[in-house]
């Protein structure tokens, strides 16, 4: 396979699906190994979600070689598998800059293209909106066929149950594509089950079934035949699946091997023309098609850059530590130190760091899949039976949880730590995933702690203190990578007051309240005005934004002029928000400028470029310093 080239016979003639309607199968075959070798060509320089997106590229070629997209929609289940989807829908060049900053994203995005029925970026997502597109054309008379791809993990989510259950019982029109690249699961289909299969997509097959289900109507007759013939197809295709999604409503066809495009056309053209809500179990290899890929799944999900034709992973050359790296090792010495203590990930666990846990002491770990609701509720039942949950999910996620998090812990005060990792700006996985949100909308949560530790030993130390904690939520909230670069190992356990902060520098006229590692960037802001003016503001770091420092606050208020809050989340209600309630019930009124996320969707690029454009750096913090200096000194 060639990457380095940057000719492609058929693919440089796709500009759109129409483009590949009169392609013979060898053709088609051609076009998706070149697909493959252009997204390893683009990723191995430009990282993205790579894996599954090789093993879904037969799927997507597929599936707009037999369907009329755009008319027809396909609608994708969290996006990690639409590369190819993007790549021959007029994005091939758009394709070098995807997760870039200006370019495109790297999930289904409806601003960006026609061929995008429906956003995604989390899991879980496609069957209801699927749901919805089919009966939104039912209503309109418009006959468009819909088709709603999920991968094995996704469908884990108890949303796509809630879709499933719905479309089933409603007999909408509706393909459901279960794209299952565990190659562990039904692997030796046999001869038996492909002719059941050719059987039951067949069109003769279906249009007399359709027939004789017609003349039978609702009579006991049609109810015993379909129970003899959900038994006979039940024990001959054995453990395929298909009992629970017909119990469901839906006709269950496949599996089918998801890589050969002969076979997914065959299958798709067929089950175009057959009505109602159907399940097609496709198999696919994630990494389909490149050995490293293919041998360490896992790893090349997201790979980072690599060089394609060896496919050495080139890595960072940093020498700091993750914030998930911290959270991981400091788990495992609490797990050490308090038998109480287990961690609960929903599928999260080698991107938050719990992985180390899950390796040392597996009897305390709990992955339970894509099913952050069931993650805190299940964390709020094990804090019950006198355990210590900590509970990791991603910001953006956790949302997903709000009423479990209100509901099953804060209501009942239970002592679950959550763990928000990604809190903050993301970087290139763009705005679905940005963790904007987590102290606005926890902060308004009765008895709730929200922790944001300035660096790696604030981190340490806030786990250490709810694990201490006998009532929570307990939140602590950091952001996606790499800390500041202090010796959190050699750094002992220290217990921590929620609700305290701390005077990072003292100045005068104006205040800098941060939260988060943001502190930092505020400190090196005041070290560069006191370089060029010889004049510093006061820095603090408010450590928690619930319950917040009153007593600082009183303080910084009868010392100041005016206040500058700074959060890498939205300033609706986070710590802008707390500390303009608390500065209004002041007498004295101290102004307040908020710093942080504005009220608007941020798009993809890196941390670094999307901190700035937030104004999250050490010259953005200082620039407004200066502006509101400059306030001060025109009313003098």
């Amino acid at each position: 396979m060639e990457h380095s080239s940057m000719t492609y016979t058929y693919l440089d003639r796709v500009d759109s699906p129409a483009d590949i309607k009169n392609f013979n199968l060898d053709e088609l075959r051609a076009l998706c190994e070149e697909i493959r070798s252009y997204m390893i060509e683009c990723c191995s320089v430009n990282p993205g979600h790579l894996g599954s997106s090789l093993g879904a590229v037969e799927l997507m070629v597929g599936l707009h070689y037999v369907y009329d997209t755009p008319s027809d929609k396909l609608v994708f289940d969290v996006g990690h598998q639409a590369y190819a989807h993007k790549i021959i829908t007029g994005r091939r060049e758009a394709f070098r800059k995807n997760r870039m900053k200006d370019g495109i994203s790297g999930f289904p995005k409806r601003a960006e293209s026609e061929y995008d029925a429906f956003g995604a970026g989390h899991s879980s997502t496609s069957i209801s909106a699927a749901l919805g597109f089919a009966e939104a054309s039912k209503q309109q008379g418009l006959n468009q066929k819909v088709v709603a791809l999920i991968g094995d993990g996704s469908l884990t989510g108890g949303l796509a149950f809630e879709g499933l259950n719905n479309a089933g019982a409603a007999k909408s029109d509706i393909l459901v594509i279960l794209n299952d690249n565990n190659i562990s699961i039904d692997k030796n289909i046999g001869a038996l089950h492909n002719y059941l299969l050719k059987i039951t997509s067949d069109p003769t097959y279906n249009k007399v079934k359709k027939h004789v289900w017609d003349r039978l109507g609702e009579s006991k007759a049609r109810s015993l035949l379909q129970r003899i013939v959900a038994t006979t197809k039940s024990h001959l295709v054995r453990r395929s699946g298909g009992h629970l999604f017909q119990a469901m409503g839906f006709r269950y066809f496949g599996p089918i091997d998801g890589n050969d495009i002969a076979q997914v056309v065959e299958t798709l053209k067929k089950l175009k023309e057959i009505g109602g809500p159907l399940i097609l179990h496709t198999l696919t290899k994630k990494g389909k098609g490149y050995a490293p890929a293919e041998q360490n799944q896992t790893v090349w999900h997201a790979p980072g850059i690599f060089d394609p034709e060896t496919g050495e992973r080139i890595k960072s050359e940093k020498g700091e530590s993750r914030y998930q790296d911290v959270f991981g090792t400091v788990l495992l010495e609490l797990a050490g130190m308090n038998p109480k203590v287990v961690g609960v990930t929903p599928a999260m666990a080698s991107g938050c760091g719990m992985n180390m846990l899950a390796k040392a002491m597996p009897d305390r770990f709990y992955d339970v899949g894509i099913e952050e609701e069931h993650a805190v509720t299940f964390s709020a039942g094990l804090a019950a039976g006198g355990l210590k949950p900590f509970c990791n999910i991603y910001s953006s996620f956790s949302q997903r949880a709000y009423d479990q998090i209100i509901h099953d812990v804060a209501l009942q005060g239970l002592p679950v730590v959550l763990c928000l990792d990604r809190g903050g700006l993301v970087g290139e996985d763009g705005a679905t995933h940005h963790g904007c949100y987590d102290m606005s909308v926890y902060r308004s949560v009765p008895g709730a702690v929200i922790a944001a530790p300035k660096d790696e030993i604030e981190l340490k130390d806030m786990m250490y203190s709810a694990m201490m904690a006998e009532t929570g939520p307990y939140i602590i909230r950091y952001p996606r990578g790499y800390g500041e670069g202090r010796d959190w190992q050699g750094h002992g356990f220290e217990l921590m007051t929620a609700g305290k902060g701390e005077m990072l520098v003292e100045g005068s006229k104006v205040a800098v309240i941060a939260a988060g590692p943001v502190a930092n960037r505020a400190v090196e802001a005041a070290s560069e005005l006191k370089k060029e003016t010889g004049w510093t503001p006061s820095v603090y770091n408010i450590r928690y934004i619930k319950p917040i420092d009153k007593d600082m606050l009183d303080e910084i208020a009868g010392r100041h002029e005016r206040v500058i809050t700074v959060e890498d989340g939205s300033i609706i209600g986070g710590l802008y928000g707390a500390v303009a309630e608390h500065m209004s019930s002041d007498e004295r009124l101290t102004p307040v400028m908020p710093v942080g996320i504005p009220d608007a969707y941020i798009s993809q690029g890196t941390q670094k470029e999307l901190r700035a454009e937030c104004g999250l750096t050490a010259e953005g913090i200082k620039a407004v310093i200066e502006e509101e200096f400059k306030k001060i000194s025109k009313k003098d």
